[in-house]
C-alpha cells in the first residue's frame, strides 16, 4: 500500500510541487499508485505509448536510449524523489526514451486522467509543472545545439585568484631540477661562507642551526601550497571528465539519429526501386 505520509513527503521535495498547500500535496499524494519493478525490468520503452509519470520512492532507475547491439546510451541515473516521464502527460506522443530498474524498484505512478482532474481542482499547480518543463527543455536544448566541448583549462584558468596562482606557481617550482640544483647551490653556498675558514665568527656556524630553521619553515610552507595546487587540479579533471561525457552523449545521440535517418533513406530508396521495377514490367 502507498504510504500517504511518505508520499506526500516526496511530493514536497519535487520542484514541480513546490508552493503548493499541504491540502494539495496531500490530495494529490492520495492519488499516487505504487508499482514494483525488479532489477533489471524495464519500466516503458522508446517509442512505447505513455500516459502517466513516476516518481521514485525508492531504488534507482536508468534513463537511455536504446542503441545497436544492446548498447544504449545513458541519459541520466534517477533515484529517491526524482520524477520522469512527465512529458506523457501532455502529449500522446511515443515515449522519447527507455526506462529501465537498475536496482529494486518502487515508483508512484501518476496518471494523465488524475493529473487533470487535479489541475482542474488546483489550477496553480499547473504554473509549476510548466516551469519545471521548460527547465528540463532548456537542459537539454543547451546539451544538444551548444558546443559541448570547451577549454576546461583555460575556463578555471581565468578565474585564479592570485593566492591560487602563487600556490600553482610554488607547486611547479618545487617539482623542477631548477629547485633541487638552487637548494644545493644554496646549501653549499651557505655552508662555505659560514665556516671558520672564510670568517672568524661566522654568523650560523656548525651544525647551522639558523639555515635548518629557514629549511624547516620553508617545507612547512610548501606543504599547504602544493595541495592547495593538487586540489585545484583534481577540479579540472572532475572538470574535463564532465565535459567529455557530455561531448560523448552527444556525439553517441548524433551518431544514433544518423543510422536511423540513413535506415529511412535506406527504406524509402528501396520502395522507390520496387516501385520503379514494377512500372517496368507493366511497361
Amino acid at each position: 500500500m502507498n504510504d500517504p505520509v511518505d508520499a506526500t513527503d516526496l511530493l514536497r521535495e519535487i520542484p514541480m510541487f513546490e508552493g503548493l498547500a499541504e491540502d494539495d500535496l496531500a490530495a494529490l499524494a492520495g492519488t499516487l499508485v505504487p508499482r514494483d519493478f525488479r532489477a533489471g525490468q524495464a519500466i516503458f520503452a522508446l517509442g512505447d505509448t505513455g500516459d502517466a509519470m513516476y516518481i521514485v520512492q525508492s531504488g534507482d532507475v536508468n534513463i537511455h536510449l536504446p542503441g545497436e547491439d544492446s548498447r544504449r546510451i545513458s541519459l541520466k541515473d534517477i533515484s529517491r524523489g526524482e520524477f520522469f516521464g512527465e512529458l506523457a502527460m501532455f502529449d500522446d506522443k511515443p515515449r522519447s526514451a527507455s526506462a529501465q530498474a537498475t536496482s529494486p524498484t518502487v515508483l508512484l505512478e501518476l496518471d494523465r486522467g488524475t493529473l487533470e482532474s487535479y489541475l482542474d481542482h488546483r489550477p496553480r499547480a499547473a504554473m509549476a509543472i510548466l516551469r519545471t518543463m521548460s527547465e528540463r527543455l532548456r537542459e537539454t536544448n543547451t546539451l544538444l545545439s551548444a558546443r559541448a566541448a570547451r577549454n576546461v583549462n583555460e575556463e578555471i584558468d581565468k578565474s585564479l585568484t592570485w593566492s591560487e596562482r602563487l600556490a600553482d606557481a610554488v607547486a611547479e617550482l618545487n617539482g623542477s631540477w631548477k629547485f633541487i640544483l638552487f637548494l644545493i647551490a644554496l646549501t653549499a653556498a651557505w655552508f662555505v661562507v659560514n665556516s671558520h675558514l672564510v670568517m672568524k665568527s661566522p654568523p650560523d656556524d656548525y651544525p647551522y642551526q639558523f639555515y635548518n630553521l629557514a629549511l624547516g619553515i620553508l617545507v612547512a610552507l610548501q606543504g599547504p601550497l602544493i595541495v592547495m595546487s593538487q586540489n585545484r587540479q583534481a577540479h579540472k579533471d572532475r572538470a574535463r571528465a564532465d565535459t567529455d561525457f557530455k561531448v560523448n552523449i552527444k556525439n553517441e545521440i548524433n551518431i544514433e539519429t544518423l543510422l536511423r535517418e540513413m535506415g529511412e533513406f535506406r527504406a524509402e530508396v528501396n520502395d522507390r526501386l520496387d516501385l520503379a521495377e514494377r512500372e517496368v514490367r507493366r511497361g
